[in-house]
């Protein structure tokens, strides 16, 4: 797989067995033991993650909060200092650039962490729409990611520091949590479905803290784990992932991530005016849970069909290793998109039925 980018923590892929892919530009690791071995081991005990290929950007400058107001379709005025915030960038028409997470330093400085496919379109746009008073920089390269997801991630980092993890609330975070030495970022956000952290650090600590943070896991069941579970444990909590559920063609209202679109702010952000119709008036897609009444999976980009119109598409589709069934999200035409509506994906050539479910298709349940 020559010229694909690779992540600080490469080196330490095949001492645990990693089969690596092309995962939009970069050579990443799919699964370390079993995609459902992994999947399992993050809904009942914990995983560990390497994601250093997301991008993170420096926002700096007394006109940030403008810029970001602009930028981003959440409302930033309500973030406190140690909080962070989901939400998307949109391009005039209201399709999506990127969803994101914002994260306030302080009322002039922020950081913004993107999709790894994403991080040159994604700077180019910001540079694009920069306003006075602001500087961004790109330090995706200096900066490595490591997620620790599931039930037991609280109780296996806290091995490794004097920080009382416990005090970092859902979409919190700590700047100088020390771990097993290496200075980090923790955050509480998530994109399994489950409690854990993320841990920005300098690139050239990564490597090492991935060994520690295993080694503390694995009494416990921590398991390494790939892009594969990744993929299914987000698919069952219903979170997007950009070049699926969300893209260009597609608005965040059409995602069903609404709840971090606030068309009333003081800045409109750019898009706002076809936002805001979509959310007043309805909007003309709907994404939605569907499951396998035939034997089938979904899968993405698959056809779907009522009698002889397409009505829509999936967006992400497999069979969940939760639920041991045959389901998937798919964008369809909002009249199609009532709970109990029948629907046909054509998978190789056959129109086999599916119905529209209720999603999430998996919930955790809160302590």
């Amino acid at each position: 797989m020559a010229d694909l980018k690779r992540t600080p923590v490469f080196e330490a892929y095949s001492r645990y067995g990693a089969k690596t892919i092309d995962f939009g530009g970069w050579e990443l690791p799919v699964q370390f033991s079993s995609i459902t071995q992994e999947h399992e081991a993050v809904r009942t005990k914990a995983g560990l993650f390497d994601v250093s290929h997301m991008g993170e950007v420096d926002v700096k400058g007394e006109g940030a909060l403008y810029y970001l107001q602009r930028l981003t379709t959440n409302d930033v005025s309500k973030l406190a200092v140690n909080q962070a915030q989901y939400s998307a960038m949109c391009y005039p028409d209201g399709g999506t650039v990127d969803d994101l997470l914002v994260y306030k330093y302080a009322d002039d400085h922020y950081l913004l962490v993107i999709n790894a496919g994403n991080i040159d379109k994604d700077f180019a746009w910001m540079q694009e729409n920069l306003t006075d008073n602001v500087t961004i920089e790109n330090i995706s390269a200096q900066t490595a990611q490591l997620a620790i997801q599931g039930p037991d991630a609280e109780r296996i980092l806290q091995k490794l520091t004097t920080t009382d993890l416990s005090q970092i609330g859902f979409f919190r975070f700590e700047r100088n949590v020390v771990v097993d030495g290496v200075p980090c970022l923790a955050s509480r956000t998530g994109y399994t479905g489950e409690d854990g952290f993320e841990l920005y650090m300098d690139a050239d600590k990564a490597e090492q803290l991935w060994h520690t943070i295993l080694e503390a896991g694995k009494e416990d069941g921590l398991l390494p784990t790939g892009l594969g579970a990744r993929d299914t444990l987000r698919f069952e909590a219903k979170l997007p992932l950009y070049g699926q559920e969300l893209s260009k063609d597609i608005t965040p209202i059409e995602a069903g991530i609404g709840f971090a679109v606030k068309v009333d702010k003081d800045v409109p952000c750019i898009g706002n005016d076809v936002l805001k119709a979509q959310k007043e008036n309805g909007a003309p897609r709907k994404l939605v849970g569907i499951e396998m009444i035939d034997r089938g999976i979904p899968r993405s980009h698959y056809p779907v069909f009522v009698g002889d119109e397409q009505v829509g598409e999936v967006t992400t589709g497999t069979q969940s290793p939760t639920l041991k069934k045959n389901v998937g999200l798919a964008l369809v035409k909002s009249e199609f998109a009532a709970i109990g509506t029948n629907l046909d994906v054509e998978i190789r050539g056959k129109r086999l039925k599916s119905v529209v479910v209720a999603a999430p298709f998996y919930k955790r349940e809160k302590k």
